[in-house]
């Protein structure tokens, strides 16, 4: 408080009363209320925590000391300026604020298409010929003891493929950004797309004749995506987080961070965004687990991009899509039926590839659609395009590799994923295509190998 003021007054010195000091302005209590991240340092106490999110009109969600994040909600518009504009960030706000090009967190190219499951899908799966699982297959299909977690919009463990892989003790709805274990938090309502990724890394219905790449592997549900088809940033943190804790040797991201593709660590906002994800990958890294995510849909150089189409704004080359682009990640590109790079596969900063289909590479007939076959929910079984779908084919032989190796760091199994990888060169017509064949803006270090990985 500053010392009283001494005025003169009539010749004579007159000392004033201290100025009240003006009461706080209330707290909203009726607006729409958001999630915001928040970023602290690591190791700050919860009561330190707590009390600042109460004073600047806020409520705590979930709390990570190790990592220094807080998820919280407040209904005051101002709560970001409040904590400061580098530190906290709202997804669902920046939805809610403005025009936004339409998202599809699925980021798949086309709807399901259903295949009927009589008879024998093996045959369709041309896909899991081309990185070799059914001859891995015959060899090793993994330890029950490697859990991969799939961060997605929930499987459904009933189906007829999944229901002896999915643990329901592993698993946990994210979508507030604090974990639920009720199986109804994790459990698919509005999207098939995580029970498709599920099977393609460890579905098997011998009925069906359908086989996934590590079908000896368990599977944990973590639900990250709402009902609306976004990721937010605390939805992931709340995914990476659990990963972490619950010992998963490989976790599946075949999505990015909404509502933009791009944050950069030097913008309001983004700065909290990029910071709070960044520390929860590293966080799970650190702890054992290795993060393979997809490189998305949108046939972009993620080396040299400008502006953010979603979220319109100015990139350097320190922004990057999340997670795939955080040191660490495994990025996967996709590759159709031909092999070589699908249409709408991202490209630029990739670190492998798997087959992720392609509507203009068309198999011969009796192999199956132009997307890979995989499950899907109501116990049935679909085809989906999408890196979204090349992702989980690396995921799977990464659980192959994590169950030979147990508790090997996921360096090294990263490491084992690129120098098994069959070698895929540029053509001479693509022409954004550059480097060598074993390391390439395409491809990456070659397609994923699962006969490899298990001999």
């Amino acid at each position: 408080m500053a010392a009283p003021l001494a005025l003169a007054v009539g010749g004579g010195l007159c000392v004033a009363a201290p100025a009240a000091e003006a009461a706080p302005a209330a707290c909203d209590t009726t607006s729409t209320p958001y999630t915001y991240v928040v970023t602290y340092q690591p190791g700050t106490r919860a009561s330190a925590v707590e009390k600042e999110l109460a004073a600047k009109c806020g409520t705590k969600v979930a709390y990570y000391a190790e990592i220094g994040v807080a998820i919280a909600s407040s209904r005051n518009a101002d709560f970001q300026q409040k904590i400061g504009v580098y530190r906290a960030y709202s997804g669902a706000k920046d939805v809610a604020s403005a025009a936004r090009t339409s998202l599809s967190a699925v980021r798949t190219l086309e709807d399901t298409r259903s295949v009927a499951a009589a008879g024998d899908l093996s045959a369709q799966q041309w896909d899991m010929k081309a990185i070799h699982a059914p001859e891995a297959n015959k060899i090793y299909q993994g330890s029950r003891a490697v859990t991969v977690g799939v961060l997605d919009s929930g499987i459904e463990a009933t189906h007829p493929a999944l229901r002896a892989a999915v643990d329901a003790r592993s698993s946990a709805g994210c979508l507030t950004g604090a974990p639920d274990t009720a199986p109804e938090a994790w459990a698919p309502t509005a999207s098939d797309h995580g029970t498709h990724v599920a099977g393609t890394i460890a579905g098997k219905d011998p009925a069906a004749g359908f086989t996934g790449v590590a079908p000896g592997v368990r599977l944990a549900s973590v639900k990250v995506v709402n009902d609306a088809g976004y990721i937010f940033p605390e939805a992931a943190v709340c995914g990476f987080v659990w990963a972490a804790e619950h010992g998963f040797a490989v976790t599946n991201n075949s999505y990015y961070i909404d509502p933009g593709m791009f944050y950069c660590p030097r913008q309001p906002g983004d700065a909290a965004a990029y910071e709070a994800v960044r520390r929860a990958v590293e966080y799970s890294t650190r702890r054992g687990v290795l993060n393979v995510a997809a490189a998305g849909n949108d046939s972009l150089n993620l080396t040299n991009q400008t502006t953010d189409k979603n979220r319109p704004h100015p990139l350097d080359a320190s922004c990057a899509i999340l997670p795939g682009m955080v040191d660490g990640v495994v990025t996967v590109s996709s590759v159709g039926y031909a092999g070589t790079k699908s249409y709408f596969s991202n490209y630029g900063k990739i670190d492998i590839t798997a087959p992720g289909g392609d509507p203009f590479q068309e198999p011969k007939e009796g192999e199956g659609p132009e997307c890979p076959l995989s499950s899907v929910v109501g116990g049935g079984y679909g085809a989906k395009c999408g890196t979204s779908m090349a992702s989980p084919h690396v995921a799977g032989v990464a659980a192959l590799l994590a169950s030979k190796f147990r508790g090997a760091p996921p360096k090294f199994i990263n490491q084992l994923l690129e120098s098994e990888a069959d070698a895929v060169k540029c053509t001479a017509t693509e022409t954004e295509c550059t480097g060598p064949a074993k390391n390439n803006s395409y491809y990456g270090h070659g397609l994923v190998n699962a006969l490899d990985a298990v001999r």
